[in-house]
């Protein structure tokens, strides 16, 4: 059994990796609507990324005994100034998700719930990922600049990408 405040924040959790799958499905709409399909293929392998680190909270809490509460997701932003901007708005909110999960854990090394700290170790990990990915197409794009040709190189590259289920 996990207690009322590990509960609460692991809702929360949930309700932050659902935001992000809905943030980043609107930013998979927008580099579709700028014929930018490989771009639009990196988000796409977002979304699912983020709606199963969302399961895999919803599971866990499930697996310890606690209640899921199930929240609201916000609206997220629509327009987008560039692909830059948009990576640049990619990266911070990695940086806030990351900065939600280690709140986590110091509760879980606080309360002593080694299993929930064991846990979220995988969660740690895949945070340094997520943010090591953003900052290197933030990177990336800083150097393309306004060269069209790099823009559709990069578009190519990222088309590559292909999804990998976790295990939830």
């Amino acid at each position: 059994m996990i207690s009322k405040e590990m509960q609460k924040l692991l809702n929360d959790q949930v309700q932050k990796e659902f935001y992000s799958a809905y943030f980043y499905l609107s930013m998979k709409a927008w580099f579709a609507e700028q014929n930018l399909d490989g771009f639009a293929n990196f988000f796409d392998v977002q979304v699912k990324e983020e709606r199963d680190h969302a399961l895999k909270f919803y599971d866990y809490i499930i697996h310890v005994g606690g209640k899921v509460e199930l929240q609201a997701i916000a609206s997220p932003p629509v327009d987008f100034a560039s692909p830059l901007s948009l990576f640049q708005e990619t990266l911070k909110h990695e940086q806030f998700v990351t900065a939600s999960i280690y709140n986590i854990v110091n509760l879980a090394i606080q309360e002593k719930d080694h299993k929930t700290n064991s846990f979220l170790q995988w969660f740690v990990t895949e945070q340094a990922e997520e943010e090591a990915t953003a900052e290197a197409n933030v990177n990336k794009l800083k150097l393309i600049g306004d060269n069209t040709q790099g823009l559709f190189m990069l578009d190519t590259e990222l088309a590559k990408r292909v999804y990998t289920p976790i295990v939830v």
